[in-house]
Protein backbone atom coordinates (compact mmCIF):
# COMPACT_ATOMS: atom_id res chain seq x y z
CA UNK A 1 0.00 0.00 0.00
CA UNK A 2 1.65 3.56 -1.01
CA UNK A 3 2.16 6.06 1.24
CA UNK A 4 -0.40 8.27 0.29
CA UNK A 5 0.02 11.09 2.72
CA UNK A 6 3.34 11.44 0.81
CA UNK A 7 2.06 12.67 -2.13
CA UNK A 8 1.35 16.35 -0.33
CA UNK A 9 4.88 16.25 1.00
CA UNK A 10 6.83 14.67 -1.92
CA UNK A 11 7.94 18.21 -3.71
CA UNK A 12 9.59 17.73 -7.28
CA UNK A 13 12.34 20.36 -7.96
CA UNK A 14 11.62 22.42 -11.15
CA UNK A 15 13.71 22.74 -13.81
CA UNK A 16 12.68 25.98 -15.54
CA UNK A 17 15.12 28.42 -17.49
CA UNK A 18 15.50 31.48 -15.52
CA UNK A 19 14.59 33.83 -18.14
CA UNK A 20 11.09 32.96 -20.70
CA UNK A 21 10.48 35.51 -23.83
CA UNK A 22 7.54 35.62 -25.88
CA UNK A 23 7.77 37.43 -29.29
CA UNK A 24 4.30 38.28 -29.85
CA UNK A 25 4.17 39.79 -33.67
CA UNK A 26 7.04 42.43 -33.21
CA UNK A 27 6.80 42.63 -29.55
CA UNK A 28 9.36 40.78 -27.58
CA UNK A 29 8.13 40.37 -24.17
CA UNK A 30 10.96 39.16 -21.33
CA UNK A 31 10.22 37.42 -18.19
CA UNK A 32 12.22 36.67 -15.26
CA UNK A 33 11.84 33.32 -13.30
CA UNK A 34 11.43 34.58 -9.27
CA UNK A 35 13.23 33.38 -6.93
CA UNK A 36 13.70 34.00 -3.02
CA UNK A 37 16.51 34.06 -0.73
CA UNK A 38 14.66 32.17 2.35
CA UNK A 39 16.43 30.72 5.48
CA UNK A 40 19.64 30.97 3.55
CA UNK A 41 18.81 29.00 0.59
CA UNK A 42 17.34 30.53 -2.91
CA UNK A 43 13.96 29.09 -3.39
CA UNK A 44 11.68 29.38 -6.37
CA UNK A 45 7.61 28.74 -5.92
CA UNK A 46 6.89 25.95 -4.03
CA UNK A 47 5.02 24.45 -6.57
CA UNK A 48 2.77 24.16 -8.79
CA UNK A 49 -1.35 23.18 -7.73
CA UNK A 50 0.12 19.94 -6.15
CA UNK A 51 3.78 18.97 -4.97
CA UNK A 52 4.24 16.34 -7.80
CA UNK A 53 3.93 19.61 -10.65
CA UNK A 54 6.90 21.41 -10.56
CA UNK A 55 6.14 25.30 -11.31
CA UNK A 56 7.84 28.84 -11.51
CA UNK A 57 6.47 32.59 -11.25
CA UNK A 58 7.62 34.82 -13.80
CA UNK A 59 7.68 38.22 -13.72
CA UNK A 60 7.68 40.85 -16.81
CA UNK A 61 11.36 42.80 -16.71
CA UNK A 62 10.76 43.96 -20.43
CA UNK A 63 8.77 45.05 -23.29
CA UNK A 64 4.42 45.86 -22.68
CA UNK A 65 1.90 44.96 -25.48
CA UNK A 66 1.05 47.71 -27.68
CA UNK A 67 -1.59 46.09 -29.70
CA UNK A 68 -4.95 47.61 -30.70
CA UNK A 69 -4.00 50.98 -28.93
CA UNK A 70 -5.30 49.75 -25.73
CA UNK A 71 -3.52 50.65 -22.55
CA UNK A 72 -1.97 47.33 -21.45
CA UNK A 73 0.15 46.59 -18.34
CA UNK A 74 3.59 46.20 -18.09
CA UNK A 75 6.42 46.03 -15.74
CA UNK A 76 5.72 49.04 -13.60
CA UNK A 77 2.38 47.53 -12.58
CA UNK A 78 3.78 44.27 -10.99
CA UNK A 79 2.19 42.88 -7.40
CA UNK A 80 2.67 39.43 -6.59
CA UNK A 81 4.88 38.71 -9.41
CA UNK A 82 7.19 41.46 -8.33
CA UNK A 83 6.94 40.31 -4.63
CA UNK A 84 10.58 40.08 -2.51
CA UNK A 85 12.38 38.51 0.14
CA UNK A 86 11.12 41.55 2.43
CA UNK A 87 7.77 41.47 1.92
CA UNK A 88 7.59 37.67 3.05
CA UNK A 89 7.10 38.50 6.60
CA UNK A 90 6.78 35.42 7.40
CA UNK A 91 7.47 32.90 5.35
CA UNK A 92 7.10 29.53 7.10
CA UNK A 93 6.59 27.59 4.03
CA UNK A 94 6.95 29.78 0.92
CA UNK A 95 4.57 29.93 -1.22
CA UNK A 96 2.98 27.55 -4.16
CA UNK A 97 0.98 28.59 -7.14
CA UNK A 98 -2.61 28.72 -5.66
CA UNK A 99 -1.05 31.04 -2.39
CA UNK A 100 -0.33 33.30 -5.81
CA UNK A 101 -2.93 33.15 -7.34
CA UNK A 102 -5.32 33.95 -4.80
CA UNK A 103 -3.81 36.71 -3.97
CA UNK A 104 -3.71 37.78 -7.34
CA UNK A 105 -7.39 37.33 -7.84
CA UNK A 106 -7.45 39.17 -4.52
CA UNK A 107 -6.05 42.26 -6.12
CA UNK A 108 -8.03 41.38 -9.44
CA UNK A 109 -11.17 42.25 -7.55
CA UNK A 110 -9.99 45.01 -4.90
CA UNK A 111 -8.56 46.87 -8.00
CA UNK A 112 -12.74 47.81 -8.25
CA UNK A 113 -13.81 48.02 -4.99
CA UNK A 114 -10.59 51.20 -3.72
CA UNK A 115 -13.62 54.01 -2.26
CA UNK A 116 -13.57 52.15 1.07
CA UNK A 117 -11.69 50.24 2.79
CA UNK A 118 -12.21 46.53 1.55
CA UNK A 119 -11.50 42.52 2.50
CA UNK A 120 -11.91 39.61 0.45
CA UNK A 121 -11.15 35.81 0.99
CA UNK A 122 -10.81 33.51 -1.46
CA UNK A 123 -10.26 29.47 -1.57
CA UNK A 124 -8.91 27.56 -4.58
CA UNK A 125 -8.85 31.15 -7.01
CA UNK A 126 -12.63 32.21 -5.93
CA UNK A 127 -13.40 34.41 -3.46
CA UNK A 128 -15.84 32.55 -0.39
CA UNK A 129 -16.61 35.92 0.93
CA UNK A 130 -15.78 39.80 0.36
CA UNK A 131 -17.05 43.44 2.48
CA UNK A 132 -16.66 46.94 1.74
CA UNK A 133 -17.38 49.44 4.74
CA UNK A 134 -16.71 52.81 5.39
CA UNK A 135 -13.43 53.91 8.03
CA UNK A 136 -16.33 54.93 10.40
CA UNK A 137 -17.96 52.31 10.47
CA UNK A 138 -15.04 49.91 11.84
CA UNK A 139 -12.80 49.85 8.49
CA UNK A 140 -10.58 47.29 7.14
CA UNK A 141 -11.38 45.19 10.34
CA UNK A 142 -14.80 44.74 10.15
CA UNK A 143 -14.32 44.48 6.51
CA UNK A 144 -12.52 41.41 7.79
CA UNK A 145 -15.07 39.81 9.86
CA UNK A 146 -18.13 40.35 7.21
CA UNK A 147 -15.65 38.56 4.49
CA UNK A 148 -15.45 35.65 7.20
CA UNK A 149 -18.79 35.39 8.17
CA UNK A 150 -19.88 35.70 4.80
CA UNK A 151 -19.36 31.89 4.31
CA UNK A 152 -17.27 30.73 7.36
CA UNK A 153 -16.61 27.06 6.27
CA UNK A 154 -14.86 28.30 3.29
CA UNK A 155 -12.60 30.36 4.53
CA UNK A 156 -11.01 27.81 6.60
CA UNK A 157 -7.23 27.68 5.07
CA UNK A 158 -8.14 30.12 3.02
CA UNK A 159 -6.30 34.11 1.39
CA UNK A 160 -7.07 37.07 2.98
CA UNK A 161 -6.56 40.31 1.20
CA UNK A 162 -7.08 43.96 2.15
CA UNK A 163 -6.69 47.17 0.49
CA UNK A 164 -5.39 49.07 3.52
CA UNK A 165 -2.95 48.90 6.14
CA UNK A 166 -3.74 45.74 7.97
CA UNK A 167 -4.98 46.68 11.70
CA UNK A 168 -4.28 45.07 15.33
CA UNK A 169 -8.31 44.61 15.52
CA UNK A 170 -8.09 42.99 11.87
CA UNK A 171 -5.18 40.97 12.65
CA UNK A 172 -6.69 39.16 15.74
CA UNK A 173 -9.74 38.15 13.45
CA UNK A 174 -7.10 36.52 11.22
CA UNK A 175 -5.28 34.86 14.08
CA UNK A 176 -8.50 33.11 15.57
CA UNK A 177 -8.93 31.23 12.24
CA UNK A 178 -7.04 29.06 10.13
CA UNK A 179 -5.27 30.78 7.28
CA UNK A 180 -2.90 29.87 4.88
CA UNK A 181 -2.06 33.53 3.88
CA UNK A 182 -2.63 36.87 4.55
CA UNK A 183 -1.80 40.11 2.09
CA UNK A 184 -1.78 44.01 2.51
CA UNK A 185 -0.66 46.98 1.52
CA UNK A 186 1.12 47.15 4.90
CA UNK A 187 0.45 46.02 8.42
CA UNK A 188 0.48 48.72 11.91
CA UNK A 189 2.50 48.28 14.67
CA UNK A 190 1.76 45.14 16.63
CA UNK A 191 0.01 43.04 13.90
CA UNK A 192 2.80 41.19 12.64
CA UNK A 193 3.42 39.84 16.13
CA UNK A 194 -0.59 38.79 16.65
CA UNK A 195 -0.51 37.02 12.95
CA UNK A 196 3.07 35.18 14.01
CA UNK A 197 1.29 33.46 16.41
CA UNK A 198 0.09 31.36 13.58
CA UNK A 199 2.53 28.66 12.26
CA UNK A 200 3.14 28.22 8.75
CA UNK A 201 0.91 31.51 7.93
CA UNK A 202 1.86 33.36 4.81
CA UNK A 203 2.50 37.52 5.05
CA UNK A 204 3.25 39.22 2.12
CA UNK A 205 3.22 43.00 2.66
CA UNK A 206 2.55 44.30 -1.18
CA UNK A 207 2.22 47.85 -1.51
CA UNK A 208 0.58 47.88 -4.66
CA UNK A 209 -2.50 46.50 -2.70
CA UNK A 210 -2.80 49.95 -2.01
CA UNK A 211 -2.46 51.75 -5.54
CA UNK A 212 -5.04 49.39 -7.10
CA UNK A 213 -6.70 52.21 -8.98
CA UNK A 214 -3.47 52.79 -10.74
CA UNK A 215 -4.53 49.21 -12.67
CA UNK A 216 -8.51 49.74 -13.44
CA UNK A 217 -7.62 51.60 -16.48
CA UNK A 218 -4.99 48.71 -17.69
CA UNK A 219 -5.77 45.27 -19.26
CA UNK A 220 -3.13 42.29 -19.14
CA UNK A 221 -2.29 40.34 -21.96
CA UNK A 222 -4.39 36.88 -20.73
CA UNK A 223 -2.67 33.51 -21.67
CA UNK A 224 -4.55 30.42 -21.35
CA UNK A 225 -2.81 27.10 -21.96
CA UNK A 226 -4.72 24.02 -24.27
CA UNK A 227 -4.30 20.66 -23.21
CA UNK A 228 -3.08 19.95 -26.75
CA UNK A 229 -0.42 21.99 -26.07
CA UNK A 230 -1.67 25.10 -28.02
CA UNK A 231 -2.24 28.40 -26.09
CA UNK A 232 -4.84 31.09 -26.47
CA UNK A 233 -4.11 34.84 -25.91
CA UNK A 234 -7.04 37.62 -25.17
CA UNK A 235 -7.14 41.14 -23.31
CA UNK A 236 -8.40 40.57 -19.83
CA UNK A 237 -11.46 41.74 -18.74
CA UNK A 238 -11.98 45.16 -17.77
CA UNK A 239 -15.22 46.15 -15.48
CA UNK A 240 -17.16 48.91 -16.72
CA UNK A 241 -18.80 49.30 -14.06
CA UNK A 242 -17.03 51.88 -12.00
CA UNK A 243 -19.48 54.26 -10.30
CA UNK A 244 -23.11 53.93 -9.67
CA UNK A 245 -24.42 55.54 -13.18
CA UNK A 246 -22.36 52.89 -15.05
CA UNK A 247 -25.12 50.76 -15.48
CA UNK A 248 -27.64 50.56 -17.75
CA UNK A 249 -31.42 51.25 -17.58
CA UNK A 250 -33.15 47.77 -18.13
CA UNK A 251 -35.18 48.26 -21.22
CA UNK A 252 -36.90 45.65 -23.50
CA UNK A 253 -39.14 45.43 -26.29
CA UNK A 254 -41.72 42.16 -26.26
CA UNK A 255 -42.38 39.91 -29.63
CA UNK A 256 -45.17 42.54 -29.94
CA UNK A 257 -43.29 45.62 -30.18
CA UNK A 258 -43.91 46.51 -26.57
CA UNK A 259 -41.23 48.34 -24.41
CA UNK A 260 -41.36 47.13 -20.90
CA UNK A 261 -38.85 49.31 -18.35
CA UNK A 262 -37.39 47.77 -15.11
CA UNK A 263 -38.02 49.84 -11.63
CA UNK A 264 -34.62 51.81 -10.70
CA UNK A 265 -32.79 50.86 -7.89
CA UNK A 266 -32.32 53.04 -5.11
CA UNK A 267 -28.95 54.36 -3.89
CA UNK A 268 -28.36 51.68 -1.63
CA UNK A 269 -29.43 49.19 -3.87
CA UNK A 270 -26.87 50.61 -7.13
CA UNK A 271 -24.39 50.53 -4.10
CA UNK A 272 -24.60 46.71 -3.46
CA UNK A 273 -24.82 45.70 -7.15
CA UNK A 274 -21.90 47.81 -8.30
CA UNK A 275 -19.90 45.91 -4.87
CA UNK A 276 -21.32 42.61 -5.99
CA UNK A 277 -19.99 43.15 -9.56
CA UNK A 278 -16.94 43.68 -8.76
CA UNK A 279 -16.44 40.65 -6.75
CA UNK A 280 -17.83 38.97 -9.59
CA UNK A 281 -15.17 39.83 -12.05
CA UNK A 282 -13.16 37.47 -10.14
CA UNK A 283 -15.61 34.56 -9.78
CA UNK A 284 -15.76 31.59 -12.24
CA UNK A 285 -18.38 31.51 -14.67
CA UNK A 286 -21.16 30.54 -14.39
CA UNK A 287 -21.74 32.45 -11.25
CA UNK A 288 -24.54 34.56 -9.44
CA UNK A 289 -23.32 36.45 -5.97
CA UNK A 290 -26.23 37.41 -3.40
CA UNK A 291 -24.77 40.88 -1.89
CA UNK A 292 -26.31 43.29 1.18
CA UNK A 293 -25.46 45.90 3.00
CA UNK A 294 -21.51 45.76 1.37
CA UNK A 295 -20.92 42.24 2.06
CA UNK A 296 -21.52 38.84 0.18
CA UNK A 297 -24.17 36.34 1.64
CA UNK A 298 -23.75 34.03 -0.96
CA UNK A 299 -21.37 32.95 -4.38
CA UNK A 300 -22.45 30.58 -6.91
CA UNK A 301 -19.24 29.35 -9.03
CA UNK A 302 -19.18 27.43 -12.25
CA UNK A 303 -22.49 25.98 -12.82
CA UNK A 304 -23.07 24.94 -15.99
CA UNK A 305 -26.66 26.34 -15.97
CA UNK A 306 -27.74 30.08 -14.66
CA UNK A 307 -30.92 28.42 -12.81
CA UNK A 308 -29.02 25.94 -11.56
CA UNK A 309 -26.25 28.39 -10.21
CA UNK A 310 -29.24 30.16 -8.68
CA UNK A 311 -30.79 27.54 -7.03
CA UNK A 312 -27.40 25.90 -5.40
CA UNK A 313 -26.44 29.46 -4.48
CA UNK A 314 -29.47 29.80 -2.20
CA UNK A 315 -28.76 26.19 -0.76
CA UNK A 316 -25.57 27.57 -0.13
CA UNK A 317 -26.63 30.64 1.67
CA UNK A 318 -29.07 28.34 3.62
CA UNK A 319 -26.39 26.03 5.03
CA UNK A 320 -24.02 28.60 6.15
CA UNK A 321 -26.51 31.04 7.48
CA UNK A 322 -27.54 27.88 9.89
CA UNK A 323 -23.79 27.10 10.45
CA UNK A 324 -23.29 30.30 11.54
CA UNK A 325 -25.89 30.04 13.71
CA UNK A 326 -24.22 26.84 15.69
CA UNK A 327 -20.89 28.52 15.75
CA UNK A 328 -21.85 31.29 17.23
CA UNK A 329 -24.78 29.86 19.87
CA UNK A 330 -23.45 26.62 20.23
CA UNK A 331 -19.01 26.30 19.70
CA UNK A 332 -19.86 24.31 16.63
CA UNK A 333 -20.25 23.78 13.43
CA UNK A 334 -23.81 23.01 11.91
CA UNK A 335 -21.79 18.97 11.14
CA UNK A 336 -20.92 18.93 14.51
CA UNK A 337 -24.16 19.94 15.91
CA UNK A 338 -25.83 17.16 13.65
CA UNK A 339 -23.63 14.93 14.71
CA UNK A 340 -24.12 15.47 18.74
CA UNK A 341 -27.78 16.26 18.58
CA UNK A 342 -28.29 12.38 18.10
CA UNK A 343 -26.83 11.84 21.60
CA UNK A 344 -28.18 14.65 23.18
CA UNK A 345 -31.81 15.69 23.74
CA UNK A 346 -30.96 19.59 24.47
CA UNK A 347 -28.95 19.72 21.04
CA UNK A 348 -31.50 18.00 18.99
CA UNK A 349 -34.18 20.45 20.16
CA UNK A 350 -31.30 23.39 19.57
CA UNK A 351 -30.55 21.83 16.31
CA UNK A 352 -34.11 21.70 15.74
CA UNK A 353 -34.27 25.63 16.42
CA UNK A 354 -31.46 26.44 14.15
CA UNK A 355 -33.56 24.90 11.34
CA UNK A 356 -36.68 26.33 11.83
CA UNK A 357 -34.71 30.12 12.45
CA UNK A 358 -33.05 29.23 8.57
CA UNK A 359 -36.18 27.77 6.89
CA UNK A 360 -38.26 31.26 8.12
CA UNK A 361 -35.33 33.85 7.48
CA UNK A 362 -34.56 31.84 3.88
CA UNK A 363 -30.90 31.78 4.87
CA UNK A 364 -30.40 35.71 5.68
CA UNK A 365 -31.35 36.50 1.76
CA UNK A 366 -34.18 38.53 1.81
CA UNK A 367 -33.11 42.25 1.27
CA UNK A 368 -30.32 41.41 -0.75
CA UNK A 369 -29.29 41.83 -4.62
CA UNK A 370 -28.23 39.73 -7.15
CA UNK A 371 -25.47 39.89 -9.71
CA UNK A 372 -25.18 37.47 -12.64
CA UNK A 373 -22.30 37.04 -14.60
CA UNK A 374 -23.79 36.74 -17.81
CA UNK A 375 -27.85 37.20 -19.14
CA UNK A 376 -30.67 35.27 -18.00
CA UNK A 377 -31.89 33.05 -20.96
CA UNK A 378 -35.02 32.16 -19.13
CA UNK A 379 -37.06 34.26 -16.63
CA UNK A 380 -36.60 31.09 -14.14
CA UNK A 381 -33.61 32.26 -12.79
CA UNK A 382 -35.06 35.48 -12.12
CA UNK A 383 -38.60 34.32 -10.49
CA UNK A 384 -36.13 31.84 -8.19
CA UNK A 385 -34.15 34.71 -6.40
CA UNK A 386 -37.26 36.71 -6.23
CA UNK A 387 -39.05 34.18 -4.27
CA UNK A 388 -35.84 34.52 -2.30
CA UNK A 389 -36.46 37.98 -1.51
CA UNK A 390 -33.82 39.76 -3.68
CA UNK A 391 -35.20 43.54 -4.01
CA UNK A 392 -32.49 44.20 -7.08
CA UNK A 393 -30.68 42.67 -10.36
CA UNK A 394 -27.81 43.58 -11.96
CA UNK A 395 -27.06 41.52 -14.93
CA UNK A 396 -25.93 42.08 -18.92
CA UNK A 397 -28.42 42.30 -20.79
CA UNK A 398 -29.10 41.44 -24.39
CA UNK A 399 -31.13 38.47 -24.45
CA UNK A 400 -33.81 37.48 -26.25
CA UNK A 401 -36.19 37.17 -23.84
CA UNK A 402 -35.11 40.32 -21.96
CA UNK A 403 -38.51 41.47 -22.15
CA UNK A 404 -39.59 38.40 -19.73
CA UNK A 405 -36.53 38.90 -17.63
CA UNK A 406 -37.72 42.62 -16.37
CA UNK A 407 -41.74 41.65 -16.68
CA UNK A 408 -40.47 38.88 -13.89
CA UNK A 409 -38.99 41.87 -11.40
CA UNK A 410 -42.45 44.09 -12.65
CA UNK A 411 -45.04 41.41 -12.10
CA UNK A 412 -43.40 41.08 -8.23
CA UNK A 413 -44.63 42.39 -5.03
CA UNK A 414 -43.24 44.94 -3.74
CA UNK A 415 -41.33 45.98 -7.61
CA UNK A 416 -37.75 44.31 -8.28
CA UNK A 417 -35.07 46.74 -9.73
CA UNK A 418 -33.37 45.75 -12.84
CA UNK A 419 -30.62 46.99 -14.31
CA UNK A 420 -27.75 45.94 -17.14
CA UNK A 421 -23.95 46.04 -16.80
CA UNK A 422 -23.71 46.06 -20.71
CA UNK A 423 -20.79 43.36 -20.20
CA UNK A 424 -19.98 40.01 -19.43
CA UNK A 425 -17.75 39.08 -17.19
CA UNK A 426 -16.59 35.13 -17.69
CA UNK A 427 -13.91 33.81 -16.13
CA UNK A 428 -12.33 30.37 -16.33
Amino acid sequence: MPDLKAMYSTIRKDAFPDTMTILLGDERLVYEKRTWTLDNEEKGLRYGENPDQPAALYALKEGCPTLGGLAWRGPKHGIVSRMDEAQMIQAGKHPGKTNLTDVDNGANILQYLTERPAAVILKHNNPCGAAWVAEAEGGVAEAVTRAYWSDRIAAFGGAVVVNRALTRAAAETIAASYFEVVAAPAFEEGTVDILKGRKNLRIMELPGLGRLEELTGSAWLDIKSLADGGIIVQKSFQNRILTDADFLPATARTKDGVEVVARAPDRKELSDLRFAWAVEAGVTSNSVIFARDGATVAIGTGEQDRVGCVELTIHKAMTKYADSLAFRECGLSLYELEQKAAADPALEEKLTDIRTRTRESRGGLPGSRLVSDGFFPFRDGVDVAIAQGVTAIAQPGGSLRDAEVIMACNEAVPQVAMVFTGQRSFKH
